[in-house]
């Protein structure tokens, strides 16, 4: 036998094989072997797994709901491969193998994030992608007023698969169709129904998610803790949702809808001076947002602003006439502009198709522009004075094609606590103000676009929610700050996460290093762990 310090040379130089054979072997090929030693299930890697080098339709699947080309730049960092299960024991076996070889992971489910954060990482590398895109099943129980519904499902697709059960129901979740469930209620989820029903958060009874041990959990097996912050608490943080179970509402079966639209020549700022105290406080049946770009005027060679009123009444088109001559004759509403039509026809409408759009265009998957933009947000907690208006347009207009969207609160979303979810934006609010900058030339004028998006939101600073300055978790802002390479740290994220969450970011930080301390799921703005002897009173 030989001498213990023989053996140990032994020992270490076998180690130092072992880690030297794994190391020459590529990433994907030992994340795809360890897929196969813990799914229950085959998996197809020929049409789940895409590699830059081994895999034609890798770009292909890249760009296929990602929203935003600003984070689709050659400069941009890309995934070293993307994986796109077809079932929850994938999932499951994903987030063991990405533990176990110390991959980084990012989950997307509809691409939508304003910040990539679901495709990029700007903070990590090498990266993978979850794609959830496949996990789209729609089961929907109209008996009990529910749905079972996979994340990977557009907001378009759920619409469409309840209307297809009943006329009279639907679900309070966003405009946009193509917005992916998963991403949209782990953010709150506002929406056409927001100021009646609540945001789609506000409308969860059940959710089943993969934990940073693999587990799958449903809202028994998680805990009411852990229930609460993946309504609201923002994505990438706490695991991987695989479906939610979410309660219908009932609508009529006749809605009504309307876009009337105002110039600064047609008395805009004295209208929309009075949809700031009329929107949130008229009745909550009646949702109208303002859509507001730079347009040409009829004076060659000026610009003017275009403020568009889009809206829905949740009845006949007769009441709400009445309604609008009672409480806000200003904005000239008629006949003519009111368009009756049912819940799931009104869809598409409100997000700007043409009246005569089938419904069938909701379940197409890429229905949005895709562009370069920068976002911005602020939650208004007072009214902006008809006498600022005129040096907020002059700065609107220094961008070349400007959009800001203000949507109205009040109604039900005063009645619910802060507290009740992570989303806090409730009591006190009259509007959210979005500010967005788009353009179509790459890194050509990207700056020049930016620094206006952010001038004009330093500009509203006055008129926004202050201590802190309100902004909302699903329309990300990394202008807001960012965790760096070497993790997460509380005073690093609570720059943003009082923003987003005000005093529930402390609690969220509490549920995380209850679920996740390790910090397997992280990016660039997820709520950090901290030793759970920090809670200690």
């Amino acid at each position: 036998m030989g001498s213990p310090s023989s053996l140990l040379l032994l020992t270490s130089a076998f180690v130092l094989l072992s880690v030297s054979s794994a190391s020459s072997i590529p990433i994907p090929k030992l994340f795809t072997q360890c897929l196969e030693e813990n799914s229950q299930n085959p998996i197809p890697f020929s049409t789940t797994f895409f590699t830059p080098q081994n895999n034609a339709s890798f770009t292909s699947v890249l760009e296929s709901t990602a929203q935003n080309l600003r984070y689709l730049l050659p400069s941009m960092t890309k995934p070293e491969f993307i994986f796109t299960p077809l079932e929850d024991s994938h999932v499951q076996a994903a987030v063991l193998c990405a533990k176990k070889l110390k991959i980084h992971m990012r989950v997307r489910s509809g691409g939508h994030d304003y910040e990539g954060l679901s495709f990029v990482s700007l903070i990590e590398k090498p990266f993978m992608i979850i794609d959830l895109a496949k996990l789209r099943a729609i089961q929907v129980d109209i008996a009990h007023n529910t749905a079972w519904v996979e994340v990977g499902a557009t907001l378009g697709e759920v619409y469409y698969r309840i209307s297809e059960k009943s006329p009279v129901h639907a679900y309070p979740a966003g405009v946009c169709p193509s917005v992916g469930v998963g991403g949209h209620i782990t953010g709150g989820g506002y929406g056409s129904l927001h100021r009646k029903y609540g945001l789609a958060a506000d409308n969860v009874i059940n959710a089943r998610i993969v934990d940073a041990n693999g587990k799958i959990l449903d809202r028994e097996a998680m805990g009411e803790g852990l229930f609460w912050a993946i309504r609201g608490g923002g994505g990438g943080s706490f695991g991987i949702i695989l479906s939610w179970q979410i309660k219908l509402v009932q609508v009529p079966p006749i809605v009504t809808v309307f876009t009337l639209t105002k110039t600064l020549e047609q008395d805009a700022n004295k209208i929309l001076h009075k949809w700031q105290q009329v929107a949130p406080n008229i009745d909550e049946d009646l949702f109208f947002m303002v859509q507001m770009r730079a347009v040409n005027s009829s004076t060659p060679g000026k610009r003017t602003v275009q403020t568009s009123y889009i809206g829905r009444y949740l009845g006949r088109a007769n009441r709400l006439l009445r309604l609008m001559a009672e409480k806000f004759p200003e904005l000239g509403l008629s006949k003519k502009d009111c368009l009756e039509t049912s819940w799931i026809k009104s869809v598409p409408y409100i997000y700007g198709f043409p009246n005569t759009t089938s419904p069938e265009i909701l379940i197409q998957r890429t229905i949005s522009d895709k562009v370069y933009m920068k976002n911005k947000v602020d939650y208004m907690r007072q009214v902006i004075p008809e006498s600022a208006l005129n040096s907020m347009w002059k700065r609107f207009m220094q961008d070349d094609e400007p959009m800001m969207v203000w949507v109205p609160y009040g109604g039900m979303m005063t009645r619910i606590s802060e507290s009740t979810l992570p989303y806090p934006h409730r009591k006190g609010v009259l509007f959210k103000s979005q500010y967005i900058a788009r353009w179509y030339d790459g890194e050509k004028s990207m700056k020049k676009h930016m620094n206006w998006v952010r001038r004009f939101y330093d500009f509203m600073a006055p008129y926004a929610s202050r201590f802190p300055r309100e902004a909302y978790v699903n329309y990300r802002d990394l202008d807001l700050g960012m965790n760096q390479f070497n993790g997460t740290s509380f005073l690093r994220s609570s720059t943003w996460g009082f923003k987003y969450f005000k005093d529930n970011f402390i609690r969220l930080v509490k549920v995380k290093s209850e679920v996740d301390p390790s910090n397997l799921f992280r990016h660039e703005q997820s709520i950090p762990p901290l030793p759970l002897e920090s809670f200690k009173d």
